[in-house]
């Protein structure tokens, strides 16, 4: 079912089909599109997860937090200024960070899974565009799920159309800087006065083209 759900996502018009997904590495996500990027922030997660009791493995695993948080930095650097050499020298340094051994078996083990995320980490030498994290979406997607855990669910479609045309006014409005209280009442007043959330946007895309630019 899942397969055929997302053939025919691939195969649609109606829709923008998106190219590249940036998540976690959650089986879920897999072959929903063409490319998927991996998140740095949930990747460095998991040596979060191990817990030395031996002071040496701490140490070791402290230093190389070090060396891959400055990595991580490298790379947002790089989506600044890329280009080709720069991503030949960043690819190359990838190699030789995850092909450290530590003789701290739990953390050899994590870098180990962390190289062979290589081609969806660094998917950003590709597409500078691309975040490195998506904490953002995360961020986006938990106001819905705090909602849901308060009120369950709605009861009918235009319930649900309700909801979330409400909610993304709101987080957009949010976003933009636009207060949603007084732009829900520049519309529902048909006064108008106040420049759309689509209109803002682009103009926001617009502006940070040319700050990019300049």
């Amino acid at each position: 079912m899942e397969a055929g759900a997302i053939a025919a996502y691939q195969q649609q018009t109606d829709y923008p089909v998106i190219q590249i997904l940036l998540s976690d590495d959650a089986r879920q996500f897999k072959l929903i599109t063409k490319w998927q990027a991996l998140c740095w922030v949930h990747d460095g997660r998991n040596y979060k997860m191990l817990h030395p009791i031996v002071p040496l493995y701490k140490e070791k695993l402290e230093k190389f937090l070090d060396r891959y948080w400055n990595y991580y930095g490298k790379l947002l650097e790089y989506k600044k200024n890329p280009s080709s050499q720069m991503a030949e020298i960043l690819s190359a340094e990838f190699d030789r960070l995850f092909s450290t051994k530590t003789k701290y078996r739990a953390l050899d083990d994590r870098i180990t899974k962390t190289k062979a995320n290589k081609t969806q980490l660094l998917l950003v030498l590709k597409y500078p565009e691309l975040p490195l994290h998506n904490n953002d979406a995360e961020l986006g997607a938990r106001t819905q799920v705090r909602k849901r855990d308060v009120s369950l669910h709605t009861m009918t479609k235009d319930g649900t159309k309700a909801n979330d045309t409400f909610m993304t006014i709101v987080q957009t409005a949010k976003k933009l800087g636009v207060s949603s209280y007084e732009y829900i009442h520049d519309r529902v007043s048909k006064s108008f006065c106040m420049p759309s959330l689509s209109d803002l946007i682009k103009a926001n895309t617009i502006a940070k083209i040319d700050c990019d630019a300049g």
